[in-house]
């Protein structure tokens, strides 16, 4: 359950930063309360994982995912570049996550 529970805090955090940037600011009512929402679901759910999980894994494939998905989300969403370099770095953090999962009771 505790790596459920990453998992989740890690979709959340990815929700909320691409309802900021469809919040544009916060001047935006409704996208705000999104992010607002999957700011405080992803915190939650991380808060969850950290009884069981050590604070620098947890934290480490905690921001992984959200970055991973947000670049690629970005990618998709809003026409960003995509390049062998960005696709490369995607790369290493995903090795550094399931790295981390593997050496993590």
């Amino acid at each position: 359950m505790k790596w459920l529970m990453l998992l989740i805090a890690g979709l959340l955090e990815i929700w909320w930063a691409i309802a900021l940037k469809y919040s544009q600011g916060f001047t935006k009512p409704i996208p705000s309360m999104f992010t607002a929402a999957g700011m405080i679901g992803s915190f939650y759910f991380l808060s969850l994982a950290l009884k069981s999980l050590p604070l620098g894994t947890a934290y480490a494939i905690w921001t992984g995912i959200g970055t991973i998905g947000t670049v690629l989300l970005g990618i998709i969403l809003f026409k960003e570049p995509i390049d062998m370099i960005r696709i490369i770095c995607i790369g290493f953090i995903m090795v550094g996550i399931l790295g981390l999962k593997l050496v993590s009771s």
